[in-house]
């Protein structure tokens, strides 16, 4: 047994936020509920209703998955409604929902729920953010009763919560300890520009998760108030979406939620304004446990977002999506030089923090020495497409790819999730989103992308970018012999840009498709059938294998993956060591000529890719593509057994990219317990490579890497090869003799060696001390040598899923000691049988050891015992629910 504790400070925080990725609306309460959008029809498969209590619905039958609704409670009100003597008291709500209600007492609706397969945090779930909180109930329909039971926790959720004094006091422990896992740089940080970038506004002050003495100080009363107060019908709407017959879906609406009277004399639900500044707002925020560099660059709208009503306003958003994918290439194309400005970088026109403020965005992050050097590559990109514009090749390219992308999306649209369309409506319902239906929106692209111009792209970057609602961030470390830039630095940049001779963008144009040759074609000499897994073999004449197996589960996906044992176990350790961190650039230096940015191009319009591998016991192919683009996909499987190109200039520029990314990345407690934890597991193994060091770095060998790389890939004799997906077998046996038959192949067949280290024995403890904030993680870990035996393996993994509802139950609900715990348990067969059972999770210092004695006498008592009827009826439903998903996903098979 192990048992790992360090005090460790988090950058996760677990409170959603609003999507700084999408255009987000502000709309009044009234505008929520009965506001039809005009000219942009509401697709003909959904129906959308207003109840007479101002209560919004959205229902729709979807066979996909079967026999499953996809349920949403949809509450128009966040943290930024909160008072003041109610910071973090929305988010507080939405954990009360599973604290006990009308209809289910205290932990019976979790319970419920894991009785018919319903995993609380993967499938039953919430989230709540500065304006708007999401109930998220998945439920089987296999019977009447179940059905039933989900819309009663819908009712519950919204009008029924029990709120008593005792629960709402377990549950501050829970909410505290997720309000410490998001303790660390990132939120000290964020408390240093949040009140720049949202200026004055009620944003900077009401993030989700609230404070610490708020949380432990809140009366009862605040938060009965709340729930009062903005738990109305008129603030809601309820979304069911799944393998149910409407009428059925809206009679259980109605007879749920129609009852509810409207709140008499209602509180305003005030629209919060992000007010308008005329300079440039600098932050410059470092700490001393900060990993990496950033660099954030918004150009705030003078004017409040509008929703997208008209196709005249659909068409304006094409525009600045072509826009935002033209400039995203050139930035790529800037993070692939030998020595790029950026480690990554991107831009976008999107929300920020409040739905009724959008923004112009560019960020990146830089080494530690680079965010000025960054920022101006974000800055002369931007002013390159003022000057100069776009150039017509650039606007093809995402034209395609834009269709493209639209055409496959209407190609699914009788095999798309319920999921994914309970998340359109969500949308339309808080934000406005229009909700035409794909085939609406495929016909209407296909009638208005032709005729976008390069004019109507380039025109939009005058009145993107400004000096007014101009605000500039950085984030990094702060440590000895750093300079750290001020803010005079940051605006002698923009100065320096007004000055400085701009030269035009150089469109390099590629000429031909991926391959200007036609290997020798092999043949098929063999075929056989399972009619079990109802898949095929064939067997072709160089001795490869391609196993098939076709299915509708997608109408426009095709996967594939190749393996051949051997990887990396082949190597000398010497040269294990010096290829281990080059291999992850092979693939930066393309493939047959093409440069990495030229694939991109070449590959405009297609629906495809395809990554080589060399791992511990074996070496292989990943990938996926529509079946009009199968044939691409297998001429890319050739190229990276025979063409993968050799450019140090591509592995310097990796080389780079990663020192800048990992410079200060142990920074951070928890990256640096897990490398500690790997370090002591590994038990002094020779190939054991750890943290990349400079001394690592310098020892690479990048030519010895693509050496190993042609040896691993030289005979494709020995290769198994798997596609499954929408294809037509013809053509599949036709690329199959074509671009795989055709690969260099020998007799030789290889496995893998067993160059695995000895681990370690009897019981053991370690201490591992590192970050400033109140925190701890604990991992508990049995290990050992194991026959493997799949019965074996399935058990072990099913008695993690048991161990976890007890702790959960356990050290979550009567100790309110942790937000989240574990149990996993795996038997590995490769290189030779091994176990591994482990207990996680994070808690306050103070709470190590009693957590760490209760995890254990929960396990001592499953060992002794054994597990409850009901606990293994509960994982048994979980696991049969998700395996009759999983047999009708591509990926499964």
């Amino acid at each position: 047994m192990k048992k790992i504790v360090i005090g460790l400070a988090s950058l996760a925080f677990l409170v959603a936020c609003s999507s700084t990725n999408k255009v987000q609306n502000e709309k009044k309460e009234k505008s929520t509920t009965s506001k039809e959008v005009s000219s942009i029809p509401i697709g003909p498969n959904v129906k959308k209703g207003v109840l007479s209590n101002g209560l919004t619905y959205y229902i729709r039958q979807n066979a996909k998955p079967e026999q499953k609704v996809e349920l949403r409670l949809v509450v128009n009100a966040g943290s930024i409604l909160e008072d003041e003597k109610q910071l973090g008291l929305a988010h507080f709500m939405e954990h009360m929902n599973f604290n006990g209600s009308k209809n289910f007492n205290k932990n019976e609706l979790v319970d419920y729920l894991q009785s018919i397969g319903v995993k609380f945090g993967a499938h039953l779930n919430a989230y709540t953010s500065f304006d708007e909180t999401v109930y998220i109930l998945p439920i089987p329909t296999d019977n009447d009763e179940k059905l039933e039971k989900g819309f009663q926790i819908l009712e519950d959720w919204a009008f029924n919560a029990s709120l008593t004094d005792e629960e709402i006091d377990k549950e501050r422990g829970v909410v505290l300890e997720e309000y410490r896992l998001g303790l660390g740089a990132g939120k000290r940080m964020l408390s240093q520009y949040l009140p720049k970038l949202m200026y004055n506004s009620h944003y900077a002050e009401r993030l989700p998760i609230g404070t610490k003495k708020s949380l432990e100080t809140f009366t009862y009363e605040d938060l009965r108030r709340f729930y009062k107060d903005w738990y109305r019908p008129s603030l809601m709407a309820v979304v069911a979406v799944g393998d149910v017959d409407i009428a059925v879906l809206e009679e259980k609406i109605k007879s749920h939620f129609g009852k509810y009277k409207p709140l008499k004399n209602p509180k305003d639900r005030t629209l919060f304004e992000v007010p308008n500044h005329k300079e440039t707002l600098i932050s410059i925020a470092t700490d001393k446990e900060a990993t990496t560099s950033q660099i954030q660059l918004y150009y705030k709208d003078k004017v409040a977002a509008k929703e997208a009503t008209t196709k005249e306003a659909y068409r304006k958003n094409i525009v600045k999506n072509l826009f935002v994918s033209m400039i995203n290439r050139r930035l790529d194309e800037l993070r692939n030089n030998e020595k790029p400005p950026f480690v990554y970088g991107y831009s976008s026109y999107s929300g920020t923090w409040a739905r009724n403020k959008n923004a112009y965005q560019s960020a990146a992050m830089s080494s530690e020495t680079g965010q000025l050097e960054a920022l101006k590559a974000l800055a002369v990109e931007n002013e390159r497409v003022l000057q100069f514009g776009f150039q017509q090749g650039e606007l093809e390219r995402v034209k395609k790819s834009l269709m493209t992308g639209m055409e496959r999306a209407n190609n699914e649209r009788d095999k798309s999730e319920s999921g994914r369309y309970a998340g359109e409506y969500i949308n339309n319902f808080l934000q406005g989103e229009a909700i035409p239906g794909i085939e609406w929106e495929f016909a209407t692209h296909k009638e208005l992308v032709p005729a976008i111009t390069i004019e109507d792209c380039n025109k939009l970057i005058a009145g993107y970018i400004h000096e007014d609602n101009r605000v500039v961030i950085f984030t990094g470390p702060e440590k000895k012999g750093t300079k750290k830039v001020t803010e005079q630095e940051v605006l002698q940049v923009f100065e320096d840009i007004k000055n400085e001779k701009i030269t035009a963008y150089k469109d390099k144009v590629i000429k031909g498709g991926l391959m200007n040759f036609v290997p020798k074609k092999g043949t098929i000499i063999k075929e056989t059938k399972n009619e079990k897994l109802g898949s095929s073999t064939i067997y072709l004449s160089n001795g490869a294998k391609l196993t098939y197996k076709k299915t509708d589960f997608k109408n426009d996906q095709v996967l594939f993956s190749a393996f051949s044992y051997g990887g990396s176990s082949l190597y000398s350790n010497s040269d294990f060591k010096k290829t281990a961190l080059a291999n992850g650039a092979l693939t930066e230096a393309g493939i047959n000529g093409f440069t990495k940015s030229d694939l991109r191009k070449v590959l405009s319009g297609k629906t495809v890719r395809l990554n080589p591998y060399i791992g511990s016991l074996k070496e292989g192919l990943n990938g996926s593509s529509t079946p009009k683009d199968m044939e691409t996909l297998f001429q890319m499987s050739y190229l990276y057994f025979t063409k993968l190109n050799k450019d140090p200039k591509a592995y310097n520029s990796f080389v780079a990219k990663n020192k800048a990314y990992l410079k200060n990345i142990l920074s951070n407690p928890n990256v640096y317990f897990r490398l500690q934890f790997g370090e002591y597991m590994a038990n002094n193994n020779p190939r054991y490579i750890g943290f990349p060091t400079e001394e690592l770095w310098n020892t690479t060998d990048y030519a010895l890497a693509h050496s190993k790389y042609k040896e691993r890939f030289a005979n494709a004799g020995d290769f198994n090869f798997y596609v499954v997906g929408n294809f037509d077998e013809a053509k599949l046996k036709e690329y199959a003799a074509t671009y795989l038959a055709s690969l260099p192949a020998t007799e030789a067949r290889e496995n893998f060696k067993d160059v695995s280290h000895a681990s370690l024995k009897g019981v053991s403890e370690k201490h591992v001390k590192k970050g400033t904030e109140p925190k701890s993680m604990v991992n508990i870990i049995y290990q050992g040598e194991a026959v493997y035996d799949a019965k074996e393996a399935y058990y072990l993994r099913s008695l993690g899923e048991i161990l976890t509802i007890k702790l959960v139950e356990q050290l979550r609900e009567e100790e309110a000691g942790v937000y989240g715990v574990g149990a996993r348990g795996s038997i590995s067969r490769y290189p030779k049988g091994r176990y591994n059972f482990s207990i996680s999770f994070p808690c306050g210092p103070e709470n190590v050891d009693k957590l760490t004695e209760k995890s254990l006498e929960q396990l001592k008592e499953i060992m002794t015992n054994g597990p409850t009827e009901k606990d293994l009826n509960k994982i048994k439903e979980t696991q049969l629910l998700e395996y009759k998903e999983a047999i009708k996903k591509n990926n499964f098979w």
